[in-house]
């Protein structure tokens, strides 16, 4: 498991994950105010008087947030989810085999994972939707892709 960290430090995946949530959340704020400034003219479009932005602005720009950051949210997990993959298979390079990387990774499959604290519940991340904003793919998935490299 250590090969799996050092494959991600030397794949520079903290900066680009952190460069890549600054990019998306730039775009979030960027696009959420350019749909409200328009949301707001159009709404106020016969207001002769209308000074800087109105609450169509504000409520458009509120909501715009929330859902684009959203989205950005699943686009970095899925990047994370991705670069969970590459990091095995650099394990398995700087190894020169990727069985111990498979034996780990089953071992921790293996481990009955305890129930969450109530006070942490929330936290959890579960299937279905949930899957869309996880860091780390399955495990089953790890394996069997670390499996199907030569």
């Amino acid at each position: 498991m250590l090969g799996h960290e050092i494959a991600h430090v030397a794949n520079g995946d903290m900066v680009t994950l952190t460069l890549i949530q600054g990019v998306l959340n730039t775009f979030v704020v960027f696009l959420s105010r350019v749909i409200g400034y328009f949301v707001d003219s159009m709404l106020r479009s016969k207001d002769e008087e209308s000074s800087g932005p109105g609450m169509g602005f504000y409520i458009t720009s509120f909501v715009l947030d929330i859902l684009l950051g959203f989205v950005a949210s699943m686009i970095v997990a899925w990047f994370s989810r991705y670069r969970e993959f590459r990091a095995d298979e650099g394990s398995a390079q700087l190894l020169g085999n990727k069985q111990p990387m498979i034996n780990a990774l089953a071992r921790l499959n293996s481990m009955q994972a305890g129930e969450l604290p109530a006070s942490v519940a929330a936290m959890g991340i579960t299937g279905g939707l949930g899957k869309l904003f996880a860091s780390h793919p399955p495990l089953d998935e790890r394996i069997a892709a670390l499996q199907a490299v030569r």
